[in-house]
């Protein structure tokens, strides 16, 4: 068996931090050390929380010095993750970032440089990466089952009160800097290096918080990727969608996750004539059981650590990602 991987986690701000739950599910891979918040608000709120009961606590600091640690969950509030990430890094440790990768590229640019000099491993928190869902889709573009791909369209909405407008007003591009990543990431996973990246996000309310999340990504070839994310959309969260379309057939997932945000959508696959296995026309893929979306991402995280399998997404794809992420924000690169 492989020796487990000796973890903790630093920060309790960020939207995804409850994903330690998925982590603290499989104790014969993991050896989790101790969470550490620095912020003393954010602690006090923390330690009387389900989500954190019975863990040990620490400072960063401390967290950092331990020899015996192999790698840390970056669980910051969004604004902090890349001068954290950078800390972790330095300190020799492996990171599970949750994403996006700052509002800036140089400093993103510079953590990946040093991960790889080190050889440590950064894996960004795309949990969609790692739905059977969406590995179908991928692998039915990488084998070809669609054809010629003409035209990518996905949505990742939601519906939001007060409370998370007032904090997407704390990024320049609001609501399209937290949700279009996953977008990206998955279309430069199927199509590579854009040719150009279009942001045409806006605002639909007078309080001038970016909550309709719009970009376009053309591909060589003549592929077009219209992506939107919003957090006005009532139902936003069963509309989320994939769906590719080729010159030999068109697949959907939709929605992209079922029962709250458990990994496995409902795949449809329309194809022009009969082709790998599958019939002409239309028809829906059985999938697997549901499953936590973050369980199959955290356990492959543990096996690249663990040296039992290489990174699937390199150094380089997780800065091409960023750069389209930011591009599809309207932020400057430098």
């Amino acid at each position: 068996m492989m020796k487990k991987i000796r973890i903790g986690q630093i920060g309790t701000g960020h939207l995804h931090a409850y994903k330690i739950q998925t982590l603290l599910q499989y104790p014969d891979v993991f050896e989790f050390i101790a969470v550490a918040e620095d912020d003393p608000a954010r602690r006090a709120s923390a330690q009387v929380s389900d989500t954190y009961a019975g863990l040990d606590w620490m400072d960063s600091d401390e967290l950092l010095a331990m020899p015996e640690l192999d790698a840390v969950l970056v669980e910051v509030e969004e604004h902090d993750t890349i001068e954290v990430a950078q800390r972790c890094i330095r300190a020799g440790k492996h990171i599970q970032m949750d994403k996006p990768g700052g509002e800036s590229l140089p400093p993103f640019q510079k953590l990946l440089a040093e991960a790889e000099q080190q050889q440590l491993t950064v894996q960004m928190g795309y949990m969609y990466r790692n739905s059977p869902a969406i590995e179908f889709c991928l692998k039915a573009v990488r084998e070809g089952l669609l054809g010629n791909i003409s035209t990518i369209d996905a949505a990742m909405n939601r519906y939001d009160g007060e409370d998370f407008r007032q904090l997407m007003q704390t990024f320049q591009a609001g609501a399209a800097y937290i949700f279009l990543c996953h977008l990206i990431d998955l279309s430069v996973i199927m199509m590579g290096v854009p040719e150009r990246v279009i942001p045409l996000s806006t605002c639909t309310r007078p309080d001038g918080v970016v909550d309709n999340g719009f970009a376009v990504m053309c591909f060589p070839g003549g592929c077009t990727a219209a992506l939107r994310t919003t957090i006005v959309e009532v139902g936003g969260f069963e509309r989320r969608n994939l769906v590719v379309c080729g010159d030999r057939g068109t697949l959907v997932v939709q929605p992209l996750e079922l029962a709250g945000n458990q990994a496995g959508g409902r795949v449809f696959l329309n194809l022009l004539e009969a082709s790998g296995g599958f019939k002409q026309g239309l028809q829906e893929i059985p999938q697997a059981p549901l499953k936590d979306r973050y369980a199959d991402h955290l356990l492959e995280f543990a096996r690249i650590v663990g040296g039992e399998m290489e990174n699937p997404y390199s150094y380089a794809h997780e800065l091409l990602v960023q750069k389209c992420h930011l591009q599809a924000c309207g932020y400057l690169l430098n």
